[in-house]
């Protein structure tokens, strides 16, 4: 991805034709079993689904899982995307992986891609036995665009009452369409991987001419009245970000419902740092924060389903 300041129809079409690691090159060398599904979509579309698991894991244990959201701005990347992140979780706690690949804008806007990320998760938790994985266990986690469809996501799924979600973690997470913070003001107006004046680009395409009060919270995150009744959240982002604000915003909003929520501004950290730099010292502190959080939720899942069900618990991660 490179620097830009702006972006238009035709550098979106440029960026899009720039060449991305293959799924093999990205796998080669671990010991995942990679399965796809096709999900079929209320309008006859197509969500596909890359379920990655451990080699060597028992089929008999049932796994933990994460559902993979993967970034873009909502306009550019596909499933794989970011995968290195949560196939460190898959080689430290035995999770299985399920990346989504949902419909991009302008090709498709609205409320299409959260609709995408909930027929493919519906899907998952109704094949748990078949994926081997435990229904009680499932964390969404997305990255920037990823992020708030995770977000959005849980919004859908606790309204809908179903499926049921462990937990959220959103890395850097786009949030808000309306682009009025501080932070989306100060990164403007000169070259990054995400800026202001691409933010307000990739949002337009999505949203087209809807009005403010017209915009969905599945959609804009930022914008729902009620963030009661939600998964445990973790929240990351950079200090030197244009997302700062309405990350922080919201991890504030989750705690005045009533929530839990464990924040983290990580000084000097631009868009997506640790995903570009990931052995740079902060994204190696950050990503280590980040599994430890996610280890402590998914032993705490496992107790609880152990308790609920009479029996040890077997998360060892």
């Amino acid at each position: 991805m490179p620097l830009v300041e702006r972006m238009d129809e035709e550098i979106l079409s440029q960026l899009r034709a720039l060449p991305s690691p293959s799924p093999d090159s990205l796998l080669a060398g671990r010991r995942v079993v990679r399965r796809e599904v096709d999900v079929p979509a209320e309008d006859g579309a197509v969500v596909r689904l890359s379920v990655l698991s451990p080699a060597d894991r028992d089929p008999a244990v049932p796994a933990p899982c994460v559902y993979w959201i993967h970034g873009g701005g909502m306009v550019l990347g596909d499933r794989f995307g970011q995968i290195d992140i949560p196939l460190e979780w898959l080689e430290r706690f035995g999770v299985v992986v399920v990346t989504v690949e949902y419909r991009l804008a302008p090709e498709a806007t609205g409320t299409t891609a959260v609709e995408d990320c909930h027929r493919g998760l519906a899907w998952v938790a109704a094949h748990g036995e078949e994926l081997g994985v435990d229904p009680g266990r499932i964390v969404v986690a997305g990255i920037s665009a990823g992020g708030g469809l995770a977000a959005g996501l849980c919004l859908m799924a606790r309204d809908r009452g179903t499926p049921a979600i462990a937990a959220q973690l959103l890395i850097c997470p786009m949030l808000d369409h309306r682009n009025v913070t501080v932070s989306s003001r100060q990164y403007s107006g000169e070259p990054g991987l995400w800026t202001r004046e691409t933010n307000e680009f990739a949002w337009r395409t999505l949203l087209g001419d809807q009005a403010d009060g017209e915009v969905p919270p599945y959609v804009s995150p930022a914008r729902a009245a009620d963030l009661s009744g939600l998964p445990t959240a973790y929240v990351d982002t950079g200090s030197a970000e244009v997302f700062r604000d309405e990350d922080v915003a919201y991890a504030s909003a989750l705690w005045s419902a009533g929530g839990q929520a464990e924040l983290h501004v990580w000084a000097g950290g631009h868009h997506g740092f640790d995903a570009q730099f990931p052995e740079a010292e902060l994204s190696v502190t950050a990503r280590r924060t980040r599994s430890e959080w996610l280890g402590r939720v998914l032993r705490q899942a496992a107790a609880d389903g152990a308790s609920a069900n009479g029996r040890p618990a077997t998360f060892s991660g």
